[in-house]
């Protein structure tokens, strides 16, 4: 099995800034390739717990490491949409910082329904993930053991950060513990400069050092989502509000893209009012939000799924036409008209879909001729 695995990129800025455009590429460009190894990983971890008949074992950690990349996912999409290839305003920045650090879908996927911006997503995914692999004792051990502790130190400074955010009461306490892994792991650090075999003692201090990442972030989320529901409301409203914006380009895109697309309409988050503030009217109020938010993320995934089948067959004919060329007859007069019919088809505004997959398919029929 690979041992590759990934940590997520650091978000820019915070909620309320308009991220600067360079900020925001190279975001995107890195999250992009963190989801892309992330994925992999995951496969390759649940093969592993199904080959090592551990599978319900570890399906509880499984299943929300799952069910977070799917949600960070979804999210980076609307957030690769509002950022349209760089084509941003102000506006547009604000959106994509309230897209970043406002609450990711799929709450209800989460540990007593928790509540968590995209960064809180990433990092407990890299917490489950790590678990994962030290449960499964699949972590990367490199040549040495050098290796496996710089990455310790590296874990521990992600808890001093979530450390920062305990409330004070809990301060004392989680800086204790903190100070005594580090010391902890400076001897396990000692003790391998001297030639000593560390590998009995990395194993358990992985396993505690993840699990309690893992409890900051999960309880520092807890104490988020214990926040007046007012304030919730106001949260989740102004995040539909970024989301309505970014589906609607999406939408447009795919309209101007692809025919027939879907007809889906685009909910009005400003139809819904004004956040009440009284105890009567605010459940209420939190129920139409997220049939909205519901609405949305099927809206979503309609409109991207017909744009993903205009890219998959383009791609498609790439590789007839890759395949023709290997066998010498790409330039074939019946291929060459097939493959410009099948190119401008596709080429149109919006590509009537029907007749793109009949002539995607037509070159292939020629191409199976010719090379049989």
């Amino acid at each position: 099995m690979s041992a590759t695995t990934a940590t997520a990129p650091a978000a820019p800025g915070k909620l309320g800034d308009a991220l600067e455009p360079v900020e925001i590429q190279a975001y995107l460009a890195d999250l992009d390739t963190w989801l892309r190894v992330r994925r992999d990983e995951l496969h390759e971890l649940d093969a592993a717990a199904l080959a090592a008949d551990r599978g319900g074992e570890l399906a509880g950690d499984m299943a929300l490491a799952l069910a977070l990349w799917k949600a960070i996912t979804d999210r980076h999409q609307l957030v690769f949409a509002t950022w349209d290839g760089g084509r941003v305003l102000r506006q547009e920045r604000e959106r994509i910082g309230a897209l970043i650090w406002g609450r990711l879908d799929g709450a209800s996927e989460l540990p007593g329904g928790l509540a968590v911006s995209l960064p809180e997503a990433c990092r407990l995914c890299d917490a489950l993930t790590g678990q994962l692999r030290t449960r499964l004792a699949l972590a990367p051990d490199a040549d040495a053991d050098a290796a496996r502790i710089r990455a310790l130190r590296a874990q521990l400074e992600r808890i001093r950060d979530q450390v920062g955010l305990e409330p004070a009461p809990a301060r004392d306490a989680a800086v204790q513990r903190l100070a005594g892994l580090m010391a902890r792991l400076d001897a396990i650090a000692v003790k391998a400069e001297r030639g000593g075999d560390v590998g009995g003692l990395l194993d358990p201090f992985e396993v505690e050092a993840t699990t309690y990442e893992r409890d900051l972030i999960v309880g520092n989320a807890r104490r988020r989502d214990a926040r007046d529901q007012v304030l919730s409301a106001r949260e989740l409203r102004a995040d539909l509000e970024a989301r309505e914006a970014a589906l609607a380009k999406l939408a447009q895109t795919c309209v101007s893209t692809v025919d027939p697309a879907p007809r889906y309409a685009v909910p009005d988050v400003s139809a819904l009012g004004p956040v009440p503030v009284t105890p009567e009217e605010i459940g209420g109020y939190l129920t139409r939000l997220d049939r909205v938010s519901q609405a949305l993320e099927l809206a979503q995934h309609k409109y991207a799924d017909a744009l993903a089948e205009h890219t998959q067959l383009l791609d498609l004919l790439e590789a007839w036409v890759a395949k023709a060329r290997a066998a010498g007859v790409a330039d074939l007069p019946d291929l060459v008209a097939s493959e410009r019919q099948a190119r401008e088809v596709l080429a149109r505004r919006p590509a009537p879909m029907a007749v793109a997959r009949q002539l995607v398919t037509t070159y292939q029929t020629w191409l199976a001729k010719e090379i049989s």
